[in-house]
């Protein structure tokens, strides 16, 4: 399926366009248009991925130094949350 869409150009975009068409490197305006879409698309997809890769290491980074950090007894966690809550309380 294809759409027809109205787009303008400055005067050097539609030089650069016409040259490529011209030259035989593209069969036609659309086929210009078309692969810099399909080009930004995957520079996109790939722009993506790489910050998903990115946050998902930091994270696991994070994870492995909180893993290898001090831990505390459930009891004593249990302790400090208590006192969070009654210092909230207190301060109401």
């Amino acid at each position: 399926m294809s759409v027809r869409l109205l787009l303008s150009l400055t005067d050097q975009q539609f030089a650069f366009v016409r040259f490529l068409v011209e030259s035989g490197q593209y069969s036609s305006t659309s086929a210009v248009l078309q692969q810099a879409l399909e080009f930004q698309h995957q520079t996109t997809d790939a722009e993506i991925t790489t910050k998903a890769l990115s946050e998902t290491q930091a994270f696991s980074e994070l994870l492995q130094h909180r893993l290898n950090g001090p831990m505390i007894s459930t009891a004593e966690m249990t302790s400090r949350v208590e006192a969070m809550i009654e210092r909230k309380r207190l301060s109401v």
